[in-house]
């Protein structure tokens, strides 16, 4: 194995880098803390860093009398605690038996392992045979209390893995009040912030903002990662687009509450943080026991948004990803939901599968209302048995009907959630969370099962193991309707009530686990009201989420676009829904529909018994063109390409041999009377000649700096010009391929 860490012994300075990104770090002398030296593109490593040094005395408080070291408010930390002469916020905060919450963690021992931290009980980076972990060992001078910071770099991605665990030794308990899984100080504010944000049917769209002096955060205190906020933060320099200029990004493996935190101080250092939320947070260190934070992960791209793109894309597909689902091609899917609501019986089922069949569909996916008696969604769930008005037969007499016909079978859940309707609740009433001295709100007509409480969550491990071994599904969607509005366990003591959120979400990985191991073949979409628990860390359980609830393909294509800033399309739950559109009311063209639930897992949920002929025929060709394109897709480079103006925009997808792409053009409103339009192609050969839809001939330089032809040629065929469809919200495909000169 190479080297990947290299470290002055004397100094106690570290440099870990793979030759594209470096990331450096020393022990301060006499404090013995941990200073941040750089992070960015890769430099020289260096015998000892004293040309990098900074130590200007400067004002403030001193920590120390007369030994030239100034406040700490000047120093760039690793992993900073609030207070002695540090006024931004701190990476964690621990409360003693004192009362007092001032802590000092000082350097005492490093090690080199190789691999990746592996956590029993914690989604994490995996198949990390390559990397290389840097972890520090700090010990508080004021308690027994260890603390280890995580660094993992690897030697093919521009990605340092970071997260921290605390450790009690002694016979006290401690309170941790905040633990953030990575802070960095960096030098300047010069940057421009980018967050994905949004609400429900409307996930993270891209907000781009100047820094400014003081705090900005984004986060989410709903238990669940969020349709508001999603876990990410980038810094791009000013004039950083989509394939140039330097990004840093920082993002977390966690799908609870959490927070993104820039600190721009006086002085213009920028401090950014990313963790589990401070709100509500009190976690009790008991002895012996020790508290690991989720991991961040940190990335940096010299060549703009899309570098930053493809090293993410890479480390969830590689080493995030169960290693079985990284290969096999995805079905297409016909999900019922928006073809029935619920509204069926076996016979409308068998109908719709027999339609989506004769399109091209593998998979059948029953939707919501098969269980108890649903036909709102007012009650019956927790109550997990078939609804026999609807399926007489039984679920496992339609399974039968669906496989005999070839197809797989996919089946809802939402085991989170609790009605009091139900058997479970009225002999489990205590695993309802939230305190029934007190009001309790309703989200969707329903409340949570408490998570935290382990006999929940085996009860629910059962009942669905019950339901899956007598149906042998190929696939489950795992939904989850509704946040945590009044965070409180019977299960837990009063003492723990600060525990609530983490350990609701602790056992959300606890059944997941429980069940992906046992069912190692089904596969698992994650889904929560669409994109309202869509992180890194499902993506350790199930393959694929449904990136949200609005179908409409113009407002997909920003959800998308958004989205993709992290997570790679091969994720992306994405279906072809009816017009107009049940979300937003739009109509917009069949093709494009198809074009844009392409660049994801893509599948069917509307009605297909009440299309005719010609719109049955378009649909067969999209079934035809996403397997024509899905190892492209899903598992070479996608590029964001940069718009002409905001009514325009264009994706591309690039094989890692360069030798073939596919592009999908969208623009918004039709336009009258228009010029020209190109766009700028990204990661071509330049020297690759290339054949575009089997007509036109480019080089690789021609269409990255001169642009794709977007317009048709009308020489000697003018006549054509006046009667060509125009249609408002259209796209079109794209491909290349390469030949030889």
């Amino acid at each position: 194995m190479n080297d990947l860490i290299y470290v002055n012994k004397q100094k106690l300075e570290f440099h870990l880098t793979n030759g594209h990104i470096s990331y450096i770090i020393k022990v301060m002398p006499k404090i013995k803390q941990l200073e941040s030296v750089y992070f960015g593109k890769a430099v020289h490593v260096r015998k000892d860093l004293h040309n990098l040094n900074e130590y200007e005395p400067g004002s403030g408080c001193q920590l120390f009398a007369n030994t030239g070291i100034a406040s700490l408010e000047h120093r760039r930390q690793e992993y900073p605690t609030y207070g002695s002469t540090d006024f931004r916020k701190p990476a964690f905060e621990i409360k003693y038996n004192d009362g007092d919450k001032i802590s000092n963690f000082q350097f005492d021992s490093y090690q080199i392992l190789n691999g990746a931290p592996f956590y029993k009980v914690l989604p994490h980076v995996r198949y990390a045979d390559n990397a290389q972990t840097l972890v520090f060992l700090l010990k508080d001078q004021y308690s027994d209390l260890e603390l280890k910071l995580n660094y993992t770099i690897f030697p093919d991605l521009d990605i340092i893995v970071r997260n921290a665990e605390f450790f009690n030794p002694s016979k006290n308990d401690y309170h941790l009040l905040a633990v953030k899984s990575a802070s960095l100080d960096l030098p300047t504010s010069n940057y421009d912030l980018i967050t994905l944000n949004g609400a429900w049917a409307r996930e993270r769209h891209v907000n781009r903002s100047p820094l400014r002096p003081g705090i900005q955060e984004i986060g989410s205190v709903r238990g669940a990662t969020g349709h508001i906020h999603d876990p990410f933060i980038a810094l791009a320099d000013k004039n950083a687009t989509q394939n140039s200029g330097n990004v840093i990004g920082m993002t977390l493996m966690y799908s609870g509450n959490h927070q993104e935190t820039v600190d721009v101080n006086t002085y213009g250092v920028t401090r950014i943080m990313t963790g589990i939320s401070d709100a509500d947070f009190d976690w009790i260190l008991q002895p012996m026991s020790n508290f690991v934070t989720p991991q961040a992960i940190l990335s940096f791209s010299s060549n703009g948004f899309n570098g930053l793109s493809h090293n993410y894309h890479d480390l969830i597909r590689q080493h995030i990803i169960n290693k079985h689902w990284q290969k096999p091609k995805r079905p297409v899917l016909i999900n019922n939901w928006e073809a029935t609501y619920y509204d069926f019986n076996e016979q409308k089922l068998i109908k719709l599968a027999k339609e989506a069949k004769d399109i091209g569909c593998n998979l059948f996916v029953l939707d919501d209302g098969w269980f108890g008696h649903r036909t709102t969604d007012s009650g019956s769930m927790g109550d997990w048995k078939v609804d026999k008005k609807k399926l007489p037969d039984g679920l496992d007499h339609l399974v039968k009907n669906i496989h005999d016909l070839g197809m797989q079978f996919g089946l809802w859940f939402e085991p989170e959630a609790l009605t009091m309707d139900t058997t479970l609740y009225k002999e489990h009433s205590s695993w309802l969370l939230g305190n029934n001295k007190k009001h309790l709100s309703q989200g969707r007509n329903q409340y949570l099962v408490d998570f935290a409480n382990p006999s929940a969550v085996n009860f629910l491990f059962k009942k669905m193991c019950k339901i899956i071994d007598n149906i042998h599904p190929d696939y489950i969607k795992w939904d989850m309707n509704r946040n945590i509005t009044e965070p409180y366990s019977n299960y837990l003591s009063k003492e723990e009530q600060g525990e609530v959120f983490h350990r609701y979400i602790m056992g959300v990985y606890r059944l997941y686990q429980m069940l992906t191991e046992k069912y190692p073949d089904i596969l698992f979409e994650s889904c929560a009201g669409g994109g309202g628990r869509y992180d890194l860390a499902m993506f350790y359980y199930a393959p694929q989420a449904w990136t949200s609830d609005d179908t409409d393909a113009y407002e997909r294509w920003q959800i998308q676009t958004g989205t993709s800033y992290v997570y790679p399309p091969a994720v992306m739950g994405s279906h072809v829904s009816i017009v107009p559109n049940h979300q937003t009311g739009r109509v917009t063209p069949l093709h494009s529909r198809i074009n844009i639930a392409m660049f994801g897992t893509y599948g069917y949920e509307f009605d297909l018994t009440k299309l005719n002929t010609k719109e049955k025929e378009e649909l067969k060709k999209g079934t035809d063109q996403f397997h024509h394109f899905h190892d492209l897709i899903f598992k070479g480079d996608f590029y964001r390409l940069e718009p002409a103006d905001s009514n325009h925009g264009a994706w591309q997808a690039n094989s890692k041999d360069k030798k073939h792409a596919v592009i999908c053009y969208s623009y918004g409103l039709s336009e009258p009377n228009h010029g020209y339009y190109y766009v700028k192609l990204a990661g071509l050969d330049p020297d690759q000649l290339y054949e575009i839809n089997g007509q036109r001939k480019l080089y690789g330089d021609e269409l990255m700096n001169i642009g794709l032809p977007l317009t048709k040629d009308f020489r000697n065929h003018e006549d054509q010009y006046w009667s060509q469809p125009k249609t408002d919200f259209d796209t079109k495909i794209f491909e290349l391929k390469a030949i030889d000169k």
